[in-house]
């Protein structure tokens, strides 16, 4: 296949693979307005002009190809005899030279296959620069589904504090409760009504940060998103290796980095050796002034062959000297690399299972066991038998203890969405194909 064939398919390949991400307008199934965690990503993907300027520069990798292919331009020369050099022919007037330079053999072949690695590295950070866009949205995404749980829950808290100063008011009425469970119920509003306006007022930053993303305008609205349903991913850490080593988009490109840095360490023992140039001259003769002579005014053509000569041997040893630790950096970078993806891997498995474990307790036990209490210190308090604070505190615990697990299942989120951004694959499709396999 012929690059530039190459490169319109591939970029073909690459603008349909956004359109099946991005679903067809016209089907009515593609919205600029996200609700769901796949719009945001469909969005992010067609819009984000960070991955535009990324896939750019893949393209241009791209278009290094050829021209590592291609040989040097010929080189044409022109002569005019000033002064005409008389020949038993006849005088000289012209001198016209046609020259095309060859590198050593093997030279165009090690450019080629440089390029054509730097192009595949261009690639895979391409899908590397890809996975981390896909990591910020789900960051600012799990971000803002927080704020819109916090905001509820929040707000279900300030109801049931006015349900509780109802009840304040109704037993200081009946003479039953003294004026200061009225007044903590009307500091304990307060407070939750302080804290439900600083939840509301956070929106605007966190919508402008995903619009920032998306590449929308920054004080566009977006509503709240639709909340996606927790699931725990279990997977373990050979596992988990086994798959950042085979998919991280990172890793691979430092792989092609060194396969092309090693094509640039032959290319350099290469440069050592002479280019080689074959040409053709021809020079205009007139008429010669003396009649009668054999070939007269013939124009002759002579056949040229020419090397340079690469006398600086320092050079040349330094050059190769360049590409041999060239080659060496590359490859300490993917061991260092790698050795810092496991070690992140490793920290988020152990966040992942500690946070799930966490999520499960409070979900379980914790919150269901303070509504219970919740509910039988209201009907503690309406008998007289256990003061306001102790019902405020129950109702101080329950907020809590709801916005904790909140808190904690954004983040195992937030967490499972980097460690995808690891392994360079769905997490949800790892745990899938080992169940299967089992």
């Amino acid at each position: 296949m012929q690059p530039r064939i190459r490169i319109v398919a591939l970029s073909l390949i690459v603008v349909f693979c956004f359109n099946c991400l991005a679903g067809n307008p016209q089907s009515g199934s593609y919205s600029n307005t996200p609700v769901t965690l796949q719009d945001y990503l469909r969005l992010a993907a067609l819009n984000n002009a960070g991955l535009k300027a990324e896939f750019e520069q893949w393209k241009a990798a791209l278009e290094q190809i050829p021209q590592a292919k291609a040989l040097p331009d010929p080189r044409f020369t022109y002569g005019y005899f000033i002064e005409e050099v008389e020949t038993r022919v006849g005088p000289q007037r012209h001198m016209f030279d046609i020259m095309q330079t060859f590198p050593w053999f093997g030279t165009i072949e090690a450019r080629t296959d440089q390029a054509t690695a730097t192009a595949k590295a261009a690639y895979k950070r391409y899908n590397a620069k890809k996975l981390q866009l896909f990591q910020q949205v789900k960051h600012a995404f799990y971000e803002y589904d927080y704020l819109a749980k916090a905001i509820r829950i929040t707000e279900q808290n300030l109801e049931l504090m006015i349900h509780f100063e109802e009840v304040a008011r109704t037993r200081y009425a009946t003479a039953t409760t003294t004026h200061p469970d009225v007044i903590h119920a009307q500091i304990e509003l307060a407070i939750l009504e302080d804290r439900l306006k600083s939840l509301q007022e956070l929106k605007p930053s966190i919508t402008a940060r995903l619009n920032s993303i998306l590449n929308r305008s920054i004080s566009s609205d977006l509503p709240w998103p639709e909340s996606p349903k927790y699931q725990f991913v279990s997977v373990e850490f050979r596992e988990l290796q086994a798959v950042i080593q085979r998919n991280n988009p990172n890793l691979q490109a430092v792989a092609y980095e060194i396969e092309a840095a090693r094509n640039g360490e032959k290319l350099a023992k290469k440069n050592s050796y002479p280019d080689i140039g074959i040409g053709l001259s021809y020079i205009d003769t007139a008429h010669a002034l003396a009649s009668g002579v054999d070939d007269s005014g013939k124009d002759p053509f002579i056949a040229m062959i020419s090397l340079n000569l690469p006398i600086w041997t320092d050079s040349y040893k330094a050059a190769r000297r360049q590409a041999t630790a060239h080659v060496r950096q590359k490859v300490q970078e993917k061991v260092q690399m790698e050795n810092t993806l496991y070690a992140r891997g490793q920290e988020l498995l152990y966040e992942l299972y500690d946070g799930d474990r966490k999520i499960r307790l409070y979900g379980d036990v914790v919150i269901p066991k303070v509504k219970e209490m919740l509910t039988v210190s209201e009907a503690a308090y309406k008998a007289g038998k256990i003061d306001f604070l102790s019902l405020i505190d129950a109702q101080r615990m329950l907020l809590k203890y709801e916005l904790y697990r909140e808190r904690l299942t954004s983040e195992n989120a937030q967490r499972l969405a980097e460690l995808e951004s690891l392994a360079g694959t769905d997490m949800y499709g790892i745990a899938t194909s080992r169940a299967a396999s089992n």
